[in-house]
């Protein structure tokens, strides 16, 4: 890869990363319309891509953006107030700035946009502007760059003070003080002048050829600092040179220094220097001074602070010297973090997590020999082996491990964009969005989550004037939340709305086929009936839902995932749909259990507890699979029976050992014939024969070189509680 590729490449990330954060503060700013940070952000955002983008050619870029950027210029200075429908069209912008950046990457050199974007591009800046695309965008680049160079420099009505002190030699070297000043006049006006002379001798002390002149000096300008500084060139080394800039530029300052990049740590002058709030004559002045304290010969005395000395000096205001401290400590801040971190392509990971799952089976293939051949030497090696691995093991693991939160701020523009189509009043609440799980889950968790939270949208939460008249708040609220709970992570989307009408999805599952009658169904299975296809209580379809076409994906897709997803729900007060899903799909700790000289996987993080049981003293129901463990009725499962077709005249007799398993809310216990202990396992996809395999999730491969069936525990929950047989062959 060429350096400029490389370099396209980083510019192609951050450009996303900055208008996916410029998407976060549009969606903040609704509630927070005067949060003049979040504000800045934006501001930024479409900045820093304008300039990005014109390094590299893309002029289309630069002059949408630069749209963009201007309105959101007036936001900041306070010409123009955000609003709900400024907002909507900034994220219309951020939507087609992507669009924008993948045609150029893509389309490298042409500089004629498609019709259909060209478009689009139009309309956007005629909302923004209210001008045609035509009157509003420069012809040429150049022009529009001569434009931001200017941008900022108006000042107020407030002025700049100018101090000058004559030192007394200034005449006898040729120097005209008024000179200086008719000179100044040409750069602006000349408000007030204040002069006195304080060192003015009295009587014949008086030197006529000395000049004690000292001139206050109030200037109305356009012209920047150094600019002015320039008119004195000639009298530096004969007069004494304050300039400061009046009140109105502090702000501007204060934005230039927001807008510097924070990729290194600059010192303070410089800082300055790049607003123009001081010039390199200014900064040499302090330094000259500064170093006069350090060569004290008062040990005691402690040179002063750069930043302190130009505000004494009367050269910048303290605000805008504590503001570019403000900004050199958060670079210092940014860059340290980011010094922690590096870019790391998702494969590499993927071959390091599989190299990993190799490492496990070659330490439990060692660990097997040590064992049968008896090598006490070679046992405690074994074992620090076994340690290390295990570190690697989890190490490697939290490589690819993310925080969902990036995943659920997503979907504040999804609620904002539904609810708005819809003629609703929708908040959305974030709530555990520091919870890890795999990079690989997050990703394909996402279309999920995006249908069910649409349906809550649609489905669930009524219309204002509805949600009125069943004496609730006009606004409804949806809450996504996400917490670890027992080795998986819990996903929780709930809504106040109108719940789901159990009578409604009985009626329409029967007319479907789905079922002959509810009779001893629970409430939770009729709710679960959603998930079956092509199941809709809604009376009319909508663009959004009401076919009954992707729930039963959903709940394929979280399955696919080893998840399971419930539903809970309070006719006329709302739903919770809860999501189970596993924190990694690579590596787990799982537990090893034998039938008919078979070994199984069970997950570890899905077993409560191992009970020794005789089928005569605890079996309550032997027709119904149900057993009495201390009191409580549970549902079990013979492995036996269902994988092997055991029949009862070959049964285990005698005491048998009961796994007791929970997968969410759901209880069961697994017959197993032998306990054989804790097992790390990698999980190897079953294959295309074997796909449809019901009780099965996976497989692995164990020190000896056979193979272990993982079990799929919720949906042998489900069997264990219908008592149907899974398969009709012997595995």
């Amino acid at each position: 890869m060429s350096e400029f590729d490389a370099a396209l490449s980083t510019f192609s990330q951050e450009a996303i990363e900055l208008l996916t954060e410029m998407e976060t503060c549009l969606l903040k700013l609704e509630d927070t319309p005067d949060d003049s940070e979040t504000i800045n952000s934006v501001f930024r955002a479409m900045h820093t891509i304008k300039g990005s983008s014109g390094l590299f050619g893309f002029n289309v870029i630069v002059a949408f953006t630069h749209e963009a950027e201007t309105v959101l210029d007036c936001v900041r200075n306070g010409e123009r107030k955000i609003d709900a429908v400024l907002i909507s069209t900034l994220l219309g912008c951020k939507d087609h700035t992507i669009n924008l950046l993948e045609f150029c990457f893509e389309n490298e050199g042409v500089v004629e946009l498609p019709a259909a974007l060209q478009e689009a591009g139009n309309d956007l800046i005629e909302q923004l502007t209210g001008k045609a695309a035509a009157e509003s965008l420069p012809s040429k680049v150049e022009e529009q760059s001569a434009e931001v160079e200017t941008e900022g420099s108006e000042i107020s009505a407030d002025n700049w003070l100018i101090s000058l002190d004559f030192k007394a030699d200034a005449l006898r070297n040729g120097m005209d003080p008024l000179s200086f000043l008719r000179y100044l006049k040409t750069l602006g006006d000349i408000e007030q002048i204040l002069t006195h002379a304080p060192e003015l001798p009295s009587g014949e002390a008086m030197d006529p050829e000395s000049c004690y002149l000292h001139f206050r000096i109030l200037f109305k300008s356009d012209a920047d600092k150094a600019m002015i500084e320039d008119v004195f060139e000639f009298a530096a080394d004969d007069c004494d040179i304050k300039i400061l800039p009046p009140n109105s530029k502090i702000e501007h300052y204060l934005n230039l220094l927001n807008e510097q990049p924070d990729t290194q740590v600059e010192r303070l002058g410089e800082m300055l220097i790049k607003t123009g709030a001081i010039t390199a004559k200014d900064i040499s002045k302090a330094l000259q001074h500064q170093a006069g304290d350090s060569e004290s010969v008062d040990v005691d005395i402690v040179a002063k602070p750069l930043g302190e000395i130009l505000v004494e000096q009367q050269v910048v205001q303290k605000t805008v010297v504590e503001g570019a401290l403000k900004k050199q400590e958060n670079t210092r801040q940014k860059v340290a973090a980011e010094a922690n971190y590096i870019r790391v392509d998702s494969s590499k990971l993927g071959d390091l997590i599989d190299l990993v799952g190799e490492l496990v089976i070659s330490g439990a293939a060692m660990n097997l020999m040590v064992e049968r051949h008896g090598l006490p030497d070679v046992e405690e090696i074994a074992t620090s082996m076994n340690v290390l691995v295990s570190d690697i093991r989890d190490t490697a693991l939290k490589l690819r491990m993310v925080q969902i939160g990036e995943t659920f701020t997503r979907f504040r523009r999804v609620v904002r964009d539904v609810s708005k189509e819809l003629n609703k009043d929708i908040e959305l609440t974030i709530k555990g969005g520091e919870s890890e799980l795999d990079k690989t889950v997050v990703e394909k968790i996402n279309d999920p989550l995006t249908h069910l939270i649409r349906n809550s949208l649609d489905h669930g939460i009524e219309t204002p004037e509805q949600r009125l008249l069943a004496g609730k708040p006009a606004q409804g609220h949806i809450i996504l939340d996400a917490h670890h709970e027992s080795g998986h992570i819990v996903i929780k989307i709930s809504d106040d709305g109108a719940g789901l009408d159990s009578e409604k999805i009985i009626e329409k599952a029967i007319a479907n086929g789905l079922i002959k009658s509810s009779d001893g169904m629970s409430q939770q299975e009729i709710f679960n009936l959603i998930f079956e296809a092509g199941l809709s209580t809604k009376q009319q379809a909508s663009s959004l839902s009401g076919r009954g076409v992707g729930m039963d994906v959903v709940k394929r897709n979280i399955e696919a995932l080893r998840g399971a997803v419930n539903i809970d729900s309070v006719y006329g007060q709302g739903t919770t749909i809860t999501i189970h899903l596993p924190l990694t799909l690579a590596i787990i700790d799982g537990f090893m259990v034998e039938t008919e000289k078979e070994r199984y996987i069970i997950p570890l993080s899905m077993v409560e507890e191992c009970v020794e049981m005789d089928a005569e003293e605890c079996e309550i129901d032997s027709i119904q699979h149900y057993v009495n463990l201390r009191g409580e009725v549970m549902p079990y499962l013979r492995l036996g029976d269902y994988f092997h077709n055991r029949t009862k005249h070959n049964a285990v007799t005698g005491r048998e050992s009961l796994v007791v398993v929970r997968f969410g809310q759901n209880k069961a216990g697994f017959v197993v014939d032998d306990l054989l202990g804790e097992h790390q396992t990698v999980i190897k996809p079953l294959g295309k024969v074997f796909q449809d395999l019901k009780g099965i999730t996976g497989a692995t491969v164990l020190g000896d070189g056979n193979v272990a069936l993982i079990l799929d525990v919720q949906g042998l929950i489900q069997q264990a509680t219908k008592n149907k047989p899974l398969l009709t062959t012997t595995i």
